[in-house]
């Protein structure tokens, strides 16, 4: 019985099989590569919002506190958004004919709250609490950029959990002096005995636990 196929057809079905398999490799990366992409974390994407409020104006320029606006943060694991009330404490005085300021006047008139857009969103199966954070020294800026520099809020950071874990991996990496949370300007030490020994004084629980799946996942 003759040859059905010539001894080159082992050779591209060698072939065929390797560009297959080359395909899914290079498919798969690219999937992974946009899953951690700023297209599908939105990082670096400006928000529009009902008003473009300038961190860089606020914080950077008059060098408000962000606990000025952002009251809960160190008590609640929300950091609640200020309501027209705060607003209003400075531009019942200053710039109070602004027409960009305008739907700040008639939120306040109205008792209409302004309906702002999150910029931090994080997935529902993910706990987060703000407290904790400020409490345990990690400073704004580490998760939120340097919004004094922001004329237009955006999201800094991926806040993929794979960023997540590098902190909770090695948080003497991260961490700053309580009373430093909220210093936008802060200069970290270089000494790496230093972020160890805000570690033990503290008292941040162990990497175990902190990369533990029911600590952000409950």
């Amino acid at each position: 019985m003759s040859q059905i196929f010539n001894r080159q057809a082992n050779v591209y079905s060698r072939l065929s099989i390797l560009a297959v398999v080359i395909f899914v490799g290079v498919l798969g990366g690219a999937l992974a590569l946009l899953n951690i992409s700023g297209y599908n974390t939105r990082q670096g994407e400006f928000i529009e919002q009902p008003i473009q409020f300038s961190h860089a104006h606020h914080v950077g320029g008059i060098g408000i506190d962000c606990r000025y606006c952002h009251t809960s943060v160190e008590e609640s694991s929300f950091a609640n958004i200020p309501p027209t009330k705060t607003c209003m404490n400075c531009h019942s005085q200053i710039w109070t004919g602004a027409p960009i300021l305008e739907p700040v006047r008639a939120s306040f008139r109205d008792n209409k709250p302004l309906m702002w857009n999150r910029v931090h969103d994080l997935p529902d199966f993910v706990y987060f609490n703000h407290s904790i954070h400020v409490k345990q020294g990690v400073g704004c800026a580490t998760c939120h950029g340097a919004v004094d520099k922001m004329p237009l809020m955006y999201q800094s950071s991926p806040l993929t959990m794979g960023w997540c874990l590098e902190c909770h991996r090695n948080p003497e990496k991260f961490i700053r002096p309580r009373d430093q949370v909220f210093n936008m300007s802060y200069e970290r030490p270089t000494d790496p005995e230093f972020g160890r020994k805000l570690v033990r004084d503290h008292k941040i629980a162990s990497v175990e636990q902190l990369t533990s799946c029911s600590t952000c996942h409950r």
